[in-house]
């Protein structure tokens, strides 16, 4: 049987990846043109009951965000948008930031603490196994996992404990890879500034589908990342050494 070559897989996974992104916008449209789009939508929901705290409301939101990373099963783009609604893009960034940054840190601290037990108790052993080989073995993908969407940043937050990262690398991940995702949701979902209608929609389509080939190209190719990551990485250390001992001759 005769390979394919790296183009022709290349393109087959674009192919496959952009019949996805239109099937999900067609199953958008459908929703939306039947009505049910707006039945199935919870955020007016979140956002009444955060109201109805009134005062103790931002508390209670960057408590929830906390949560749901490692205890409730609610998406953090729902409250996110909830609270776009109620306080504002950047304000909801923000208290999302405070309470994800400190959900997330937990979770590490619990992966860290209670060891594997715990963590297949939580989200599987399937998927705290699977996890945590692909972590072990490419520990740099770990930033680009965090970045991108679809992955399940709360189970990499739980299954990073069970692995050698250090503390200083997991947070330093977090303060890069949180806010990019919290703040783009929070811009970007009420439309104002990539709207869900004419051009909207086709700018939409390029990132739902550059979206997937990076997550595509993230899983497949990981190890491959995180080689090129290391050798970069090995490569400045080295040539920065050699700096050092020049300055350090003159």
């Amino acid at each position: 049987m005769e390979k394919l070559s790296l183009k022709s897989k290349l393109l087959r996974s674009l192919l496959v990846i952009v019949l996805i992104a239109l099937f999900i916008t067609l199953v958008y449209f459908i929703l939306v043109w039947t009505g049910l789009w707006e039945k199935l939508n919870s955020v007016d929901k979140i956002k009444n009951f955060i109201l109805d705290l009134g005062f103790y409301g931002r508390i209670a939101f960057v408590f929830f965000q906390f949560l749901q990373v490692t205890l409730l099963p609610i998406p953090s783009p729902l409250l996110i948008v909830a609270g776009s609604l109620i306080y504002g893009a950047f304000q909801s960034g923000l208290l999302s930031l405070a309470g994800i940054l400190l959900g997330s840190a937990f979770a590490f601290f619990l992966g860290k603490t209670f060891g594997s037990r715990l963590v297949s108790f939580m989200v599987g052993r399937d998927s705290q196994q699977k996890w945590s080989r692909t972590l072990t073995k490419c520990k740099y993908s770990f930033v680009i996992m965090m970045l991108l969407p679809c992955f399940p940043d709360d189970i990499l937050c739980l299954v990073a404990g069970l692995t050698d990262m250090s503390w200083t690398f997991f947070m330093v991940t977090q303060l890069i890879a949180r806010p990019i995702g919290i703040f783009s949701v929070s811009y970007l979902s009420n439309g104002e500034i990539i709207p869900y209608s004419g051009w909207g929609l086709v700018v939409w389509a390029v990132i739902i589908i550059v979206s997937f080939l990076l997550i595509y190209l993230t899983s497949k190719y990981n190890q491959e990342i995180e080689n090129y990551i290391n050798k970069t990485l090995n490569k400045l250390f080295k040539n920065k050494g050699k700096l050092n001992k020049i300055d350090k001759n003159q």
